[in-house]
Formats: C-alpha cells, sequence, structure tokens
C-alpha cells in the first residue's frame, strides 16, 4: 500500500476524505489545503509538527518502525505532495503525466505547468476560492464561466487569453457578496490578472516553471514513474 494511504484509510471511490491536516504532518509540508487557516497558527502543522499516529495505535507502530525512508519511498511521497495540493486523483494524475511526457522540455516541469493549468487551481489563484478543494466545489456547480461558457469541469485547462468570470446568477449569493470584499488587495500569479471591481480574470500567459511552488519537485516524480 502507498506511502500516503498509511495516513489513514478514509478513501471513497479512491478519493481520500479524511482530516486534510493529516496529509500535511505525513508528508511533513504545508500543503495549504485548509486555505486560510494554514496561514494561521491554528495549523496541525505550526502546533504539532509530527507524524500522525498514536505511539502505541496500528498507525503509529508503523510510522515508529519506519525511521528511514527509501528512495522510491522519497519519490513516492514527492508524488503524492504534489496529488493532494492539487486534489487530482491518481489516474487522472498519470494522465497528466502522460500528457506531460510528450511535450518538449523536462517532463517533471511539464506535469506541474500543466495542473496549474486546471480551471479548479486558476479559480484557487484568483482568490475566487480559499482552497482548491473549495475552487473544484466553485467550479462543480457551475458558478464560473470561461470566455462567457458555463463550464464545470475542474479538470479543464485554460489557453492563453482566456478569461475567467462569474455567472451572473451567482452573483447574487452570500457567498459572492463576501467575497466580494475580501478579494480586494490579493495578490495573483504574475501569468494571471484580476479585476477586483468586475471580479473578472484572465489568462496573460501560460504558466512557467518560475510559476511553480518551490516545495515540489518534479524530478522525482518522473523518476518514481520511471521505475
Amino acid at each position: 500500500m502507498v506511502a500516503a494511504l498509511e495516513v489513514g484509510e478514509e478513501y471513497n471511490m479512491a478519493r481520500y476524505t479524511g482530516a486534510s491536516c493529516r496529509l500535511c504532518r505525513y508528508l511533513g509540508e504545508k500543503l495549504m489545503l485548509k486555505g486560510e487557516k494554514c496561514a494561521t497558527p491554528k495549523c496541525p502543522l505550526e502546533r504539532r509538527n509530527s507524524r500522525p499516529g498514536r505511539p502505541g495505535g496500528r498507525l503509529g507502530a508503523r510510522v515508529a518502525r519506519r525511521r528511514k525512508v527509501s528512495l522510491h519511498g522519497l519519490q513516492l511521497q514527492e508524488k503524492q505532495k504534489v496529488r493532494f495540493s492539487y486534489g487530482v486523483l491518481e489516474r487522472q494524475f498519470r494522465r497528466f503525466f502522460k500528457e506531460a511526457t510528450k511535450v518538449s522540455g523536462v517532463s517533471g516541469d511539464n506535469l506541474l505547468m500543466l495542473l496549474e493549468r486546471r480551471l479548479d487551481n486558476v479559480v484557487y489563484c484568483l482568490a475566487f476560492a480559499d482552497s482548491r478543494a473549495q475552487s473544484r466545489q466553485v467550479v462543480n456547480h457551475g458558478h464560473i464561466l470561461v470566455n462567457g461558457r458555463r463550464v464545470n469541469i475542474p479538470s479543464c485547462l485554460v489557453k492563453l487569453g482566456d478569461v475567467i468570470e462569474w455567472r451572473g446568477g451567482s452573483k447574487k449569493t452570500k457567498y459572492y457578496r463576501s467575497l466580494a470584499e475580501k478579494i480586494k488587495g490579493r495578490s495573483t500569479p504574475g501569468w494571471l490578472s484580476l479585476d477586483e471591481e468586475k471580479m473578472t480574470g484572465k489568462v496573460l500567459a501560460l504558466p512557467g516553471k518560475e510559476d511553480i511552488a518551490p516545495i515540489f519537485n518534479g524530478k522525482s516524480i518522473v523518476e518514481y514513474y520511471s521505475k
């Protein structure tokens, strides 16, 4: 069983449904899975920077026994770190990896740049949601328009020049009104632009290597799938 599954057995149709903070503690990285909470002292990784599991429990015993992690294990952890951060299922992740290998350039960087272009990630980067999990809900519920057309597929890849905005009916919701206040002054990646007044985003360029979070190691992911 892969290492990330040892965090808990709470899986529903291959998607992890347990506590998100346990994933951060297990991987030892702050993945910003809970949005604003991750940037506060309430973040469990800040309060208890250790792997989950009770020393006397089944999980705790496994963690205690496994002190040294093999190279393959480290590569697996890097893969899981990216997969859980973007909220992608294993089958989807493999599909993105195959696409990344077909494009010229470094496969690991290509993979991360493709994941950055996912619509749910763009909605998150535009600060239309506090976390990627919340942004997937926003997209799934049909609140987002791309070039004037309603899109409810989180994995849809944005293209250069695409305009991302809120559906007219969604602007009447309480969530939208509160978001319009919170979004003021929020920074966005350089490859995106945000009109705070109109709550509209635009893809100015495709994301590059410099736009990828430094905690991700694409080379390790390539090495993991190369075995």
